[in-house]
């Protein structure tokens, strides 16, 4: 029976594999048939990962994208392995509460190189006419409530999440005539196993505050994970420059 939503036949990147939302993602991934590459930094949670995948021939691969230079290598290798790429979730990132003031020109370095420009540059590879799959593929950047909202002393944090929303809007633009379609996913609060330690849900007081933001409650990785089996299968062919806001209604109360 014809499933829109299936992935059988599609190689799936997901970077950030090794834990939270995008261990999740390749989880999913692999349960609605796709052939999933990990890419994390930890080789242990990695392998962690890739025990808990569905199906064969997933590949894990250890590897710091801040280290931009090697990344074509990595891309071509993984495509030697397994063929061409059909979908790419850029899941890798990190946050901060960091006051403005607080804020040095080498932390900004930090924080673009690792949730900008690693996702722009593996996407640049990825979409090399040698890697991707000629009849259409799919990018996910992974972008955040905080790309569109105001938090104190989440500037830094949402500097960079904002230029992910932005250059995905042009991106889907330049790309759509290759049959690539380029879209963000913006989670509010999800519950991970970092975020479970984090004041604001460990403390019950302000989890209480937290989940009042949050019309519909906290979020779960699956509820992520979801979103992007749609986004990478054929179900959402005519989408794309999208910023999907997944949040419980935080953005609209």
């Amino acid at each position: 029976m014809y499933n829109p939503f299936s992935l059988e036949g599609k190689n799936i990147i997901v970077t950030g594999a090794s834990s939270g939302i995008g261990q999740q993602v390749a989880i999913t991934c692999s349960k609605m048939g796709a052939k999933v590459v990990l890419i994390g930094r930890n080789e242990e949670r990695l392998e962690e990962t890739h025990r808990q995948l569905e199906g064969e021939d997933h590949i894990a691969v250890s590897y710091d994208l801040t280290n931009l230079d090697g990344i074509k290598d990595v891309v071509a290798g993984i495509v030697s392995k397994i063929g061409v790429i059909d979908g790419l979730v850029n899941c890798a990132g990190i946050s901060t509460v960091l006051p403005f003031k607080l804020m040095t020109s080498e932390k900004v370095d930090d924080f673009f190189k690792t949730n900008v420009y690693a996702s722009i540059e593996l996407t640049r590879q990825v979409l090399n006419i040698k890697n991707v799959n000629k009849q259409g593929a799919s990018v996910i950047f992974f972008a955040s409530v905080m790309g569109v909202v105001g938090e104190n002393a989440k500037s830094l944090y949402s500097m960079t999440k904002g230029a992910l929303i932005s250059g995905a809007r042009s991106l889907a633009i330049e790309y759509a005539p290759k049959k690539v379609r380029v879209n963000v996913v913006s989670p509010g609060v999800v519950e991970t196993a970092i975020n479970r330690n984090q004041p604001y849900l460990a403390d019950p007081e302000r989890r209480k505050i937290t989940e009042s933001f949050h019309p519909l409650g906290i979020g779960s990785r699956e509820d992520i994970a979801i979103a992007c089996v749609y986004l990478l299968s054929d179900a959402s062919r005519w989408i794309t420059g999208q910023n999907l806001i997944i949040d419980g209604g935080y953005t609209v109360r």
